[in-house]
């Protein structure tokens, strides 16, 4: 074997190695798994929802892998910083507080917060919800909210802070507060309203109004992963400007 072809035999060997290297690029993205319809685990026992199907699209369009695992939401952003974790794609709010610890990408969503009250029948037996939206956070009600999230910010700040003595029950995540409105432990359960919309199909549940908080959505890295941000805004952009966009949004929250 003369010297040009062992040369030519490095060379394409290298590329390979290089071209391997490449697609090995793995992020994992930490979602919280019970928050549908952005994200959420299976029957099958697998990743589900939109933000799901988002972030693989963006992550075959831009060239590497994504790993999506389950966190708890209150630990979420500490996983995140530590570096278990190197993204967030499952329906976080952008607020000034968690940009004082992540970055985040543009906005892609937007959202208000619902109340969610149990039914009971009339006197013709049709449904009606057991509350109203006034009544279900007055003096003495027990209000549920996930741990870590806005609506816990919200009432503490609009409901508690303005002296109307209403006890928050923490959870883990939302489906566990609309479970225990079902069953009484609680009075009502406040949380994002497609989630709310999600979780009360085919379940003596209602929404009895909306907070108009207008929170917007993004994905959030590590302030340092300016690269990582770069790549997510990038294919952020793609997918907007895409078909699949479309189609994303009315599998998952047209309707929700």
């Amino acid at each position: 074997m003369n010297k040009y072809i062992m040369i030519c035999m490095f060379i394409c060997v290298a590329l390979g190695a290089g071209s391997a290297m490449a697609a090995e690029v793995v992020y994992v993205d930490g979602i919280d798994a019970a928050f549908p319809p952005f994200s959420f685990i299976d029957e099958k026992g697998q990743p589900a929802g939109f933000d799901v199907d988002v972030i693989r699209w963006i992550a075959d369009e831009m060239g590497f892998e994504v790993k999506i695992i389950p966190i708890d939401w209150d630990a979420i952003i500490p996983m995140l910083i530590a570096g278990n974790i190197n993204l967030i794609a499952s329906g976080m709010t952008i607020t000034a507080a968690r940009q004082e610890q992540v970055a985040f990408t543009s906005p892609y969503w937007t959202i208000d917060l619902a109340v969610v009250v149990r039914e009971t029948k009339d006197a013709e037996g049709e449904p009606v919800p057991e509350l109203t939206l006034f009544s279900a956070v007055q003096t003495g009600r027990k209000i549920g909210v996930q741990r870590g999230t806005t609506s816990q910010d919200w009432l503490e700040e609009n409901v508690i802070g303005a002296g109307i003595d209403v006890q928050l029950v923490l959870y883990e995540n939302f489906l566990l507060a609309l479970e225990d409105v079902l069953i009484g432990r609680i009075d009502a359960a406040v949380m994002d309203e497609p989630t709310a919309r999600s979780g009360i199909v085919d379940r003596p549940l209602t929404i009895v109004g909306t907070i108009k908080t207008g929170e917007i959505y993004g994905y959030a890295v590590r302030k340092q992963d300016a690269e990582l941000l770069a790549l997510l805004n990038e294919g952020l952009r793609r997918i907007q400007a895409s078909d699949a966009w479309d189609r994303l949004v009315d599998t998952w929250l047209v309707g929700n």
